[in-house]
């Protein structure tokens, strides 16, 4: 196992009903490290750069239009394989098929409010981060 760096954001479905601390305790309760943390209210222009990926699917404007809601937290996590680590406390992206005692099974309201996202890779960790902290923001 490799220690290693994940980017997460506690969604705005999540951070309007208080659940950052009950989020938080999940993730390092599995093992991982909140190295940097930051509430802030995504621009329109940011959520599409970071949702680009999905432009072509037809949820991509709701998606944006969610994710400028409200403020969300984004985060660095560190630990032992922590991008795997994160998907699996996070859990499967529709809440209905997430195991007990996920973040997604245990706080989402629905597919779309899933109150947790979670980078997929390794590589595209390292460019999630890179678009919400800058080097010295993040300490390790």
């Amino acid at each position: 196992m490799a220690l290693e760096r994940t980017f997460s954001i506690i969604k705005p479905d999540a951070t309007r009903r208080n659940l950052t601390g009950a989020i938080n305790a999940m993730l390092e309760e599995a093992g991982l490290r909140i190295i940097a943390q930051r509430r802030i209210r995504m621009t329109r222009q940011q959520a599409e750069t970071f949702y680009e990926v999905h432009k072509e699917r037809p949820f991509y404007g709701d998606l944006v239009t969610f994710m400028t809601s409200g403020p969300v937290v984004v985060q660095v996590l560190e630990g032992e394989d922590a991008v795997a680590l994160n998907r699996r406390v996070m859990g499967a992206t529709n809440p209905e098929e997430a195991d007990e005692g996920t973040i997604r099974k245990t706080h989402a309201e629905s597919l779309e409010a899933n109150s947790a996202h979670g980078s997929d890779s390794a590589e595209n960790a390292a460019i999630e981060i890179a678009q919400f902290f800058s080097d010295d923001q993040i300490v390790g």
